[in-house]
């Protein structure tokens, strides 16, 4: 009995070891995950990833006008009101809203907050799926690399700045950081 018990748990000594990455991959998906905070903390992601339950909105990251809120939402307003699929300056006019399908702010029971916060608690929160969405990596691959709103951000439209990375460079430092469980910097 002692010794099927002793076999049981060096077996799953033994799983748990091979699930875990190795020590290099470990440092990589660190490394990588302090980049993509680079692009997660950019006006393009963290205007809609706000501190409060106001968007930002400009490579300043300002309020949003009109006093746009969760209320504002909640009370029959969605975003779509003025942020159609395509920019506005994409059909002619000059400085209007920026627009992407499903344009929207994360649920406000997941809000997946990136301003002002570390790279580490933005970590942790990313891989919760208490506080993601209930995504798995594969989800939040498929969510940074395919998502028509966060595709948006590298091709902003007239007047606003792109993430400090290109996509594939963004896609490919993610992909670092889920090969690495998403080890946390």
């Amino acid at each position: 009995m002692k010794r099927s018990a002793i076999a049981i748990i060096c077996s799953l000594a033994c799983a748990l070891a091979l699930a875990q990455p190795a020590g290099d991959k470990v440092a990589a998906g660190k490394a990588a995950f302090v980049e993509v905070v680079k692009v997660l903390q950019s006006p393009r992601c963290m205007n809609c990833h706000p501190a409060g339950d106001r968007p930002l909105v400009g490579d300043d990251s300002h309020n949003h006008p009109q006093n746009i809120s969760r209320k504002s939402i909640a009370a029959g307003l969605p975003c779509s009101t003025c942020h159609q699929p395509h920019n506005a300056d994409a059909i002619g006019v000059e400085n209007g809203p920026p627009g992407a399908p499903n344009w929207n702010l994360p649920p406000a029971a997941t809000p997946m907050v990136f301003q002002g916060k570390t790279p580490t608690q933005i970590c942790q929160q990313m891989k919760d799926p208490a506080q993601n969405g209930g995504k798995n990596f594969a989800q939040l691959l498929e969510h940074v690399e395919k998502e028509g709103l966060v595709l948006w951000g590298w091709s902003p439209g007239k007047g606003r700045n792109p993430p400090p990375m290109s996509h594939d460079a963004f896609v490919a430092a993610f992909k670092t950081w889920v090969d690495a469980n998403g080890a946390c910097p």
